[in-house]
């Protein structure tokens, strides 16, 4: 079973992009899950949705504590909330930034990490690029699907636009395979090295 943690705050759509994690994952032939879990709800207060991926019926209902990869769609909570709690060294890291993990004080995890599976991208500036709103989650999908090699553009592009019907799916869409193909490059570079 493969466990995602998607960690950010009320109103980036965070809960969504569990979801639409698990319709792809679905749509690929996979058994999947994704559920919310709230502290406070209200825009802005941390919030973190869970994505369960399998190829037999998944009966669990709890939170996912070890996590095979975790998704940061803010990271201004790196440091106040253990996003990365229960993670294995095998694990990925994909976190909304364009800053190096050395800038953002996660050095030592970079150690720890294979560095392939620890990335950064610039999701919220994309969105706002193809979107015209600072809404990381559909950007971080396609960005964790270039990195995982778990799904396919395609499928997470197709989850996407099911969900946001119309123009504004096409916009989330694009900008997905943008980051896609953003983290698909890094990942290409970092192995090469």
């Amino acid at each position: 079973m493969f466990g995602v943690r998607i960690h950010g705050r009320g109103g980036q759509g965070v809960v969504t992009a569990a979801e639409l994690l698990s319709v792809a994952a679905f749509d690929e032939g996979a058994h999947a899950q994704a559920f919310p879990s709230f502290g406070s709800e209200r825009t802005g207060a941390p919030v973190v949705a869970f994505c369960r991926i399998d190829d037999k019926p998944i009966r669990l209902r709890e939170p996912i504590i070890a996590p095979e990869a975790v998704i940061i769609a803010d990271r201004t909570l790196l440091h106040q909330v253990d996003v990365f709690g229960g993670l294995p060294d095998h694990g990925y890291v994909l976190v909304n930034s364009s800053h190096t993990f050395d800038e953002l004080g996660l050095g030592d995890l970079a150690l720890r990490l294979q560095r392939d599976r620890l990335l950064t991208v610039p999701a919220t500036h994309i969105a706002l690029k193809h979107v015209g709103r600072p809404f990381p989650n559909a950007v971080l999908l396609g960005g964790f699907a270039a990195m995982s090699g778990l799904l396919s553009l395609e499928a997470v592009t197709t989850a996407i636009t099911e969900h946001f019907p119309g123009e504004l799916g096409e916009r989330n869409a694009a900008a997905a395979t943008e980051a896609y193909e953003y983290v698909a490059t890094e990942v290409k570079e970092l192995s090469h090295a």
